[in-house]
């Protein structure tokens, strides 16, 4: 079954239903044919069907975290609309535009058709779907509720895709300005100074000592810049392999990213906030603490607090309090351990998590538009020292000349 939903196929239609006014719309299924018959069964009568073209990159389409965000709300919604969960996912499947996704959504579908339960179907693709949401989906099957988890799981995948955007917006714009600075300015360097070199020879007179370091910079830039070019390729290609194979490398990375002034405190507030998020989905799911605890590390983002959220749940294990386990890894503000011991004393550690968990979310979003407002100046002023650095030390030598006639 799961094989024949993988080979279905987009097709675009038009004809006229019962009334002969003109429709149209698209299907999902193996070929044209079935098409047809799936549409006069619905009282259309078929004038035009075309097979959706395939585009040159939809084999390489990538499925992100935004598309399973994306599609366990609408798979929520689907259910709690009371829609079956094998025309759910038909539904969501047929209008889902990335076709890797489509494709994902439809084997899934096919393994449910088969047989298996929505939790086992998802661990089937532990790439997209990891124990945390396999788990609370089990969970939702298992009470009787599968509709509210994916609620759940959906609220939560959207409020930790919100602070992943926020945190890359922070760091992707002035990482962006920088790029295209050095890049204007070896421009400058390879194409303009040159230019400028040939008409200061003419002159007669020494440069400015500025002027003159400017031009060597140049000379250096174009004699050796395949060098520095390749340097730095290999640089930062050994620097992502290593960051991807070793974890001592990311240990390293996490710790020092935390103890980075301004980046640091919004990198910590955002694991707090996927702690205390996910510590509040898994507890409200029935979830045991032990065992809610193994997910949660995985959540916060960074090796530092997933270690230290494993430390906690060994502790937890031989009985500690969840509060003194939180104080013994020195990883999180006595408000948080304070109002998590709140939690504790009256069973209500979901609510209390979720109120943290909003907190800080709030925290990281007024922290990174601080820091938007603060980088918008420094980029700027870095930018007026390279460029115009480069221009006035061009210019210098026309003014010294006019100075002297």
């Amino acid at each position: 079954m799961a094989e024949t939903a993988i080979m279905k196929e987009p097709f675009f239609w038009e004809g006229t239903d019962k009334r002969g006014k003109k429709v149209k719309g698209k299907s999902l299924a193996t070929d044209e044919a079935t098409v047809r018959a799936d549409l006069r069964r619905q009282g259309v009568v078929p004038t035009r069907i075309r097979k959706q073209r395939k585009s040159l990159f939809s084999g390489k389409t990538k499925i992100t975290s935004g598309d399973i965000a994306l599609f366990s709300r609408q798979l929520a919604t689907m259910l709690a609309a009371g829609i079956p969960l094998v025309q759910a996912f038909e539904i969501v499947g047929t209008g889902h535009e990335n076709a890797a996704m489509q494709k994902l959504i439809l084997s899934i579908k096919g393994d449910v058709e088969g047989g298996s339960s929505l939790h086992e179907a998802l661990a089937k693709h532990p790439l997209y779907f990891d124990d945390l949401f396999v788990n609370l989906v089990e969970s939702g099957e298992q009470a009787g509720a599968l509709e509210t988890l994916l609620d759940k799981i959906a609220t939560y995948k959207e409020k930790t895709e919100a602070i992943k955007k926020k945190i890359k917006k922070a760091l992707t714009y002035p990482a962006a300005v920088l790029i295209v600075a050095l890049i204007v300015t070896t421009i400058l360097l390879i194409f303009v100074i040159p230019s400028f070199e040939d008409l200061f020879q003419g002159f007669g007179a020494d440069l400015p000592s500025f002027t003159r370091m400017v031009i060597d910079l140049s000379a250096f830039v174009r004699e050796k810049g395949w060098y520095i070019g390749i340097f730095i390729g290999l640089g930062i290609g050994s620097f992502l392999y290593f960051k991807k194979r070793s974890r001592a490398m990311r240990h390293w990375l996490d710790r020092m990213t935390l103890k980075t002034p301004v980046i640091g405190p919004i990198i910590e507030k955002a694991a707090i906030a996927r702690y205390a998020r996910t510590l509040s989905t898994m507890f409200a799911a029935g979830v045991p603490l032990v065992e809610a605890l193994e997910s949660v590390s995985g959540a916060t983002g960074n090796i530092v607090y997933e270690e230290g959220v494993l430390r906690m749940r060994d502790e937890v294990a031989t009985g500690q309090r969840l509060q003194q386990a939180m104080e013994n890894t020195d990883l999180f503000p006595n408000m948080v351990i304070q109002m998590i011991a709140v939690g504790e004393e009256s069973g209500s550690l979901d609510e209390m998590s979720g109120k943290v968990a909003d907190f800080f979310e709030e925290d990281v979003d007024n922290a990174v538009d601080n820091l938007s407002s603060l980088l918008e100046p420094m980029i700027m002023a870095i930018l007026g020292v390279l460029v115009g650095g480069l221009v006035v030390a061009m210019y210098l030598p026309i003014f010294k000349l006019g100075a002297v006639v």
